[in-house]
């Protein structure tokens, strides 16, 4: 039950702007809504992050992004492969930017400001050589 937080609409245009975020790098992007979880955990994320196959991709470049909009909260998590690249500072950033806007009620535009930022740092660091395969869907998963 995804109570007023996106429309379909919205939903349809984050995984398009996963696509085009993921256009120039060989990193991949994911979104998952989780509206069950009472405790605000990361431990959860990092489940979800495993469940999804995001510690598989080639160069450990996956990033999870775990909302859960009834108890704005927002767990994001970088495999090691970009982790290692952009380290903790510019994940707390883009949490802040992210907490501060869904705070005001903007969550279709923040996530996607957000998505469209964490594929110009995966480009910066892991551009497309030849081939990109998607290793991961697009998809946004919900629990």
């Amino acid at each position: 039950m995804m109570g007023n937080f996106l429309t379909n609409q919205q939903i349809a245009s984050l995984v398009e702007a996963i696509q085009s975020a993921e256009d120039h790098s060989t990193g991949e992007i994911r979104v998952h809504i989780d509206s069950n979880t009472e405790n605000r955990d990361a431990k959860t994320a990092f489940d979800v992050f495993k469940k999804l196959d995001m510690d598989k991709t080639a160069d450990r470049n996956a990033v999870l992004f775990h909302v859960n909009f009834e108890q704005k909260y927002l767990t994001i998590i970088g495999d090691i492969g970009i982790h290692e690249k952009v380290r903790q500072s510019y994940w707390d950033h883009l949490h802040d930017y992210i907490t501060a806007e869904f705070a005001k009620g903007n969550y279709y535009q923040a996530l996607k400001s957000a998505i469209l930022e964490t594929g110009l740092e995966l480009k910066k660091y892991f551009p497309v050589e030849g081939e990109n395969p998607n290793q991961l869907s697009n998809e946004i998963t919900f629990s």
